[in-house]
């Protein structure tokens, strides 16, 4: 009895376990593990908006519809950077959808059903649809037909009603964001002061002096600059260093390059169809079938051929030239036809001299400059040499060569010079142009010959046992990498490495600096798989174009404001700038007379000058550059009258107006206004996005899919 009494007391204890049990065996993982819905570990969450948590599911549809449309405007599938690009729009999209409602929903503000039926087959027809059915032959929009095609509907192919319903879908929310946006711009007020005052400083111009004294006139090493300096700089200016979340890295790169191994096969394999294709009865088809590039039958001028073809010319019809090897790709040149072109070709070298200025003496000048050495080369001066020597302009390095051109790529008098000539040599006299006198030299004679030829290129490639070496390099590195310190060591160490650093890497971005497609280690950056990326830690082999990179994360950020460490070369440029105008002020204050004097008693870096058409609204000083605390300064006072030393951009300066010229024509304020307006509204859309963005708190936690 006692025996009962004791299983019936344990009793609910007993099925109340095995109900947990079965419980946990149900839900499993789901329940307890990473992908916990009841406590919030969501891992199908690829972000937040507004409080709303976005599902993959649901992303993975709206980046399909992106998928969709993209197919079908392009007619391909996207690669893998449209795939980027496609993810950015998907994910906009939802933030808009998302965002955009909410506010919708304060404001009250609905799109009913007459007025989608308006925006399909009223009279406020959608502009799409008005594009879509309208007659291309009359430039009518025919209302009938989009009835016809809506009754139609559903007998059209499944992913051509798939593309309307979405595009119907979006209608709602677009005719919705239309008017919020509206309600915004329409706001947008200008007063008849705001005109008169923005007329007034985009059209008077001021006359005035200054003196200037160079921030670099100071020493950047007699200026010392503190961590706590920095630090209070960027709390001063917190709103101008506000940042998106960011991982930096540094990292090593392995490329694969092509082997003398590998480029030798390739020779070897190109010298075999170099024999094949001189007899090949079908030249087109020979290309197709052995050539990386397609068969291309255009007729050329030596102007668009190879240099080491041009070298062979004149060509012979049948003759196969090569192989030739540059850029890394080994090539075969058939001629397959020859005639006469529409256009001279010419190959030239030339000495420009430039004149020294707009006068007719600095015209005389190069005119006799350039006959002086035309004079030497006759005299048995190497031309080339001269124009090393004489040159001004980017053939220098060549020693003047052009190179081969056609004719219509040249100035006039350039091209009258060349292809009026009948042989090579030097031309007798130098030649004008806007440019200025040129001695020329015909180094090929014109000709309008041209050539039919067929190309077999082959691209010198990494072999299977190029990229194996490569990567067991790699692999190599990776295993004596176990932080920072151990891979920068393993760099020095190995002079073949190269290593890298890219600082501020986005969530999104799909590029670490020049290496494209790198997404994965961006995303290695952010943490994936449910695996957190901890500053210190090294990541796998990547294989990104031909290249192997290992990486170290050495720093994180979150959104919000930058710190110091992440913006300190540029902190520090602005605090030295700071402290030196501190020091230059000091040593101003006190000085008085005109500014010359003030400058001479300061020092020889003192420097005075003159600026004339200055403009308010310009924020700039004619001749010095961007300085609209100065200008502002200038503007307020009399003519004659002295500011104090002003903190400028690029040093400190003491401003004095001389005249002010405002305008003498009577200004239609009016217009003005409305050319505000227009200004205004025109930044509204984006500002409009953005504010509702920012205020929608946005997790973007999509590296850990994409």
């Amino acid at each position: 009895m006692a025996l009962i009494n004791t299983i019936r007391e344990k009793s609910g204890w007993a099925v109340g376990t095995v109900a947990i049990g079965m419980l946990l065996f149900i839900v499993g993982g789901d329940l307890i593990g990473g992908k916990n819905k009841l406590f919030g570990g969501n891992e199908n969450v690829v972000g937040e908006v507004a409080g709303q948590k976005i599902e993959l599911n649901d992303f993975n549809a709206a980046l399909e519809q992106a998928k969709q449309s993209f197919q079908q405007q392009q007619g391909r599938a996207p690669d893998e950077q449209a795939m980027g690009y496609l993810r950015d729009q998907a994910w906009n999209q939802t933030i808009y959808k998302i965002a955009f409602q909410k506010e919708f929903d304060k404001l009250g503000l609905t799109v009913s059903e007459n007025e989608l039926t308006d925006m399909v087959q009223g009279k406020n027809i959608h502009p799409s649809i008005r594009q879509a059915f309208t007659d291309q032959q009359t430039g009518q929009f025919d209302r009938s037909k989009i009835i016809q095609y809506l009754q139609g509907l559903d007998k059209l192919p499944p992913d051509a009603q798939a593309a309307w319903l979405n595009f119907e879908a979006n209608l709602a929310p677009e005719r919705a964001g239309q008017k919020y946006n509206n309600l915004i711009k329409l706001s947008t007020y200008v007063t008849t002061a705001e005109a008169k005052r923005f007329d007034e400083d985009q059209n008077t111009k001021a006359s005035l002096r200054y003196l200037f004294i160079p921030y670099f006139s100071i020493s950047d090493s007699a200026v010392k600059v503190t961590d706590d300096q920095l630090q209070a700089y960027l709390d001063k200016n917190k709103g101008r260093y506000k940042v998106e979340d960011g991982r930096s890295i540094e990292y090593v790169t392995v490329p694969v390059v092509a082997s003398k191994e590998d480029s030798a096969a390739v020779r070897q394999n190109v010298a075999q169809l170099a024999v094949q294709f001189a007899s090949a009865p079908n030249d087109s088809l020979f290309v197709k079938l052995n050539s990386d590039q397609p068969y291309n039958g255009a007729y050329l001028s030596p102007a668009d051929m190879p240099e080491k073809l041009r070298q062979q010319l004149p060509l012979t019809v049948g003759k196969v030239y090569g192989p030739y090897a540059e850029n890394g790709t080994t090539s075969l040149f058939k001629v397959t036809g020859q005639k006469a072109g529409t256009a001279y070709a010419a190959r030239a070298s030339h000495i420009l001299i430039k004149p020294e200025g707009t006068t007719p003496e600095a015209d005389a000048a190069a005119k006799a400059k350039a006959t002086e050495v035309l004079n030497k080369i006759k005299g048995g001066a190497d031309f080339a040499a001269m124009a090393r020597q004489y040159g001004t302009d980017g053939t220098v390095s060549t020693g003047g060569d052009l190179g081969w051109f056609q004719q219509g790529r040249m100035v006039p008098e350039f091209e009258k010079a060349i292809f009026g000539a009948s042989a090579t040599g030097l031309l007798p006299a130098p030649v004008k142009t806007s440019f200025g006198y040129h001695i020329i030299k015909i180094t090929a004679p014109k000709t309008n010959q041209t050539y039919q030829l067929a190309a077999v290129q082959k691209k010198i490639e990494p072999s299977d046992a190029t990229r194996d070496a490569a990567y067991a390099k790699a692999q190599e590195l990776k295993g004596q990498i176990t932080d920072l310190e151990s891979l920068r060591k393993a760099v020095a160490k190995d002079k073949t490495l190269q290593k890298q650093e890219a600082r501020g890497l986005g969530r999104g971005d799909q590029a670490v600096n020049n290496l494209q497609g790198a997404r994965e280690i961006v995303r290695w950056a952010y943490g994936t798989g449910g695996k957190t990326t901890k500053v210190g830690d090294v990541s796998e082999v990547f294989d990104v174009n031909d290249q192997y990179v290992v990486a170290v994360l050495t720093g994180e950020r979150s959104k919000g404001v930058a710190d110091v460490a992440g913006l300190k070369p540029e902190l520090t440029a602005a605090v030295r700038n700071e402290e030196k105008a501190k020091q230059i002020i000091a040593k101003l204050n006190g000085k008085t007379g005109t500014l010359e004097q003030i400058a001479a008693a300061y020092g020889s870096t003192a420097q005075v000058k003159t600026a004339d058409g200055a403009v308010l609204g310009t924020g700039s000083i004619p001749g010095l550059g961007t300085e609209p605390l100065a200008l502002g300064k200038a503007f307020g006072l009399k003519p004659g009258q002295k500011s104090a030393p002003i903190q400028g951009e690029q040093g400190v300066l003491i401003v004095e107006p001389v005249s002010v010229q405002k305008p003498t024509t009577p200004t239609d304020l009016a217009a003005v206004r409305k050319q505000l307006t227009t200004q205004r509204t025109g930044r509204t859309d984006g500002l409009i996005y953005e504010a509702v963005k920012n205020n929608a708190n946005v997790k973007d936690e999509r590296n850990k899919f994409f």
